[in-house]
């Protein structure tokens, strides 16, 4: 019995975001001859509580778990590998394969492209990507990768990175750049898998900066959301943990790496947050390690998270 799929997402108070995550599972379900479930690691149900129980509850006692995220930030890193690891230390008898984060990837820049030729043609178009933000460099410089890559012979003016929290450029800032390199038209592509408070805030504060400058024509483009690309790619990032030599880059990790304004992050441990919905009331009970990535019952190899 081939193991089952788990579906990790960081979870949010949004219904409409947490019901794109459900059909999304459904979707990879119909697609698999494997049992597939999908949790979230805080602020919403289903949990990956639920989602572990359900499968351990119909025998499997070895899960490959994909975190549903772009980025390898702090909820892939610490948080994410914390929460599958709790469950580890509840049921010993079970363990998990840990996969990849998802981007970059050339499906999602489809994708994203797409969303941005639904609202605009690429000629004489300008592109804002907006990334969540980060705390973390590696994982905000990930982002400007995907702009640059998103520019790549697709014919747009320029493609400028922004995100909506932790980190800058801002909304506002990225817009006006965009502005002050001459673009006429810009579409702001909010790069979030699913709907919730801050891709809406990013549709909300673009909304406002055309509002105040009537000479840029902006317009919004969806989120990725749930299609028939994001499935390819859960399933190939599934299949790599069962079969794949999977290495997460470290080479730009600030916790293995000294970088300019981020030496307190040096060889420091994952401490991930609490999460308020786990049966534990607390956080990185019985974790291993973070900066999750490996094989058998545990993420493997990578910075200790603190109990």
């Amino acid at each position: 019995m081939a193991p089952p799929l788990l579906l990790v997402g960081h979870g949010t108070v949004d219904a409409t975001g947490v019901a794109e995550f459900v059909a999304f599972t459904d979707r990879v379900r119909g697609l698999v001859d494997v049992d597939v479930a999908g949790g979230f690691i805080e602020l919403s149900a289903p949990t990956v509580h639920q989602a572990w129980t359900e499968l351990s509850g119909r025998g499997h006692t070895t899960l490959a778990a994909v975190p549903m995220v772009l980025v390898a930030a702090g909820h892939a890193k610490g948080d994410i590998p914390a929460a599958l690891q709790r469950e580890v230390v509840r049921d010993p008898a079970t363990g998990y394969l840990f996969g990849r984060p998802l981007g970059p990837h050339p499906l999602l820049q489809e994708v994203v492209a797409a969303r941005v030729g639904e609202v605009a043609p690429a000629e004489g178009t300008a592109v804002l990507l907006v990334g969540r933000g980060s705390t973390d460099p590696d994982a905000n410089a990930e982002v400007c990768k995907v702009a640059r890559l998103l520019q790549e012979g697709r014919g747009y003016e320029f493609v400028e990175p922004a995100f909506v929290s932790l980190t800058g450029p801002d909304v506002p800032g990225g817009l006006a750049r965009c502005r002050a390199l001459g673009a006429r038209r810009v579409v702001v592509a909010p790069y979030f898998l699913f709907d919730g408070v801050l891709p809406r805030r990013v549709g909300e504060q673009a909304r406002a900066f055309a509002a105040q400058h009537p000479d840029l024509d902006v317009r919004v483009a969806r989120h990725i959301g749930d299609c028939p690309e994001l499935a390819r790619l859960v399933l190939e990032r599934y299949h790599e943990a069962l079969h794949g030599d999977i290495r997460m880059n470290c080479d730009t990790c600030a916790y293995r790496v000294l970088l300019p304004g981020f030496e307190d992050k040096l060889g420091a441990p994952q401490t991930p947050h609490h999460h308020p919905d786990d049966p534990a009331h607390g956080h990185g009970h019985g974790s291993g390690h973070g900066h999750g990535h490996g094989h058998g019952n545990g993420p493997g190899h990578g910075h200790a998270v603190a109990g």
